[in-house]
């Protein structure tokens, strides 16, 4: 039957008219497939509302862009520090800042303590000419470096690493558990919170003060937030664990007994919350506002979760997800890149978290 307006006629289409080449086999697949695609009332992801019935399809590039570390950026992800000194870091590290570049994402690098004292691996980090100079870039030392340099009095080699890199400032990574277990660790001889807060007396540089992968608690998040800190990372516990990583290079006997020290610490949903309720509780004392959000936000529904959870200004930032793809094609890391940003557009669309 041919339903029509009053007083209109409507010509009636033939199934020819609006042939459908695929309709037989994605309706066989339908078929097949639907037993498989049951969802389980416990599995359902319960963070969000799903409102279907407000938006369009989002168009491409349809999310706003923003500033985040004076710079702005065009979606909200970082490329958490990763790696160098290595290899494959040339490629990785290259291929990473061509997609920052491509996409508008923020970049860390990983840590740069091989270029203090020389520069036979510059070409592996230097990649503010990819990047370009309207995206965030970060060079990275571990807070036992710093330690050393200020007891040597030779901060300046920090200063001359991020001029050499034309980095916007400095990550510190601070990974206690990481050294102590690291065959070759340092041990640090003076409190994290205590070189931090030397190095920035001492330096002109923005600082971003990492964990790596252990995240961190009440009183050192509490620190951290009145230090006037470009911002935090939480690099929480969830996603690659370097004191676990350690465990696994090192002595088996010795991985045995301090096994357990890889599930200490805390997860980036319980970091947000945090600082969250940091911020109530200090008020006019906080001095960073700013986080990246990163350590076990396994795709785009886990950062864009937690970014909108966050009271401040807010990125996620990803590691292993990233240098799976990166180490090869570029194209495979542009498609992966690609993929999660049309996943935030749709979410922004039709999700609202609760």
């Amino acid at each position: 039957m041919a339903f029509m307006s009053k007083g209109s006629i409507v010509k009636t289409s033939s199934p020819k008219d609006k042939e459908d080449p695929t309709a037989e086999s994605r309706k066989r697949d339908h078929i097949e497939l639907a037993f498989q695609s049951q969802v389980a009332r416990a599995a359902l992801d319960e963070r969000f509302y799903y409102e279907p019935l407000l938006s369009a399809h989002p168009a491409r590039g349809s999310l706003k862009s923003f500033l985040f570390l004076g710079k702005a950026m065009r979606v909200p992800m970082w490329v958490s520090s990763m790696t160098g000194g290595t290899e494959l870091a040339r490629t990785i590290n290259h291929n990473l800042a061509r997609a920052c570049k491509d996409f508008g994402m923020g970049m860390g690098l990983g840590s740069c303590r091989s270029l203090l004292y020389s520069d036979d691996t510059l070409e592996d980090f230097d990649v503010r000419g990819i990047i370009g100079d309207g995206l965030p870039l970060f060079a990275n030392l571990g807070v036992a470096q710093v330690e050393q340099l200020i007891e040597e009095g030779e901060l300046y080699r920090a200063g001359e690493l991020v001029n050499k890199l034309q980095a916007d400032g400095l990550i510190i990574h601070v990974n206690p558990l990481q050294e102590w277990l690291q065959p070759e660790g340092d041990r640090f001889r003076q409190p994290p919170l205590q070189t931090i807060t030397t190095f920035m007396e001492k330096m002109d540089i923005p600082v971003i003060v990492k964990e790596v992968g252990q995240g961190m608690g009440y009183e050192s998040l509490k620190a951290l937030m009145q230090l006037p800190l470009a911002a935090i990372d939480f690099a929480a516990n969830g996603g690659t664990n370097f004191a676990r990583l350690e465990m696994l290079r090192g002595d088996k006997q010795k991985a045995g007994i301090y096994e357990q020290l890889a599930y200490v610490g805390h997860s980036a949903a319980e970091m947000v919350a945090l600082y969250n309720g940091l911020l109530n509780e200090l008020g006019s004392s906080v001095a960073c506002r700013q986080v990246i959000i990163s350590g076990g936000v396994k795709n785009f529904l886990d950062g864009y979760y937690l970014i909108h959870k966050a009271e401040v200004a807010a990125v996620y930032g990803q590691a292993s997800g990233f240098l799976k793809h990166a180490r090869g094609d570029y194209e495979d890391l542009y498609g992966y890149v690609d993929a999660q940003i049309q996943g935030l557009e749709l979410a922004n669309a039709f999700l609202r978290v609760k």
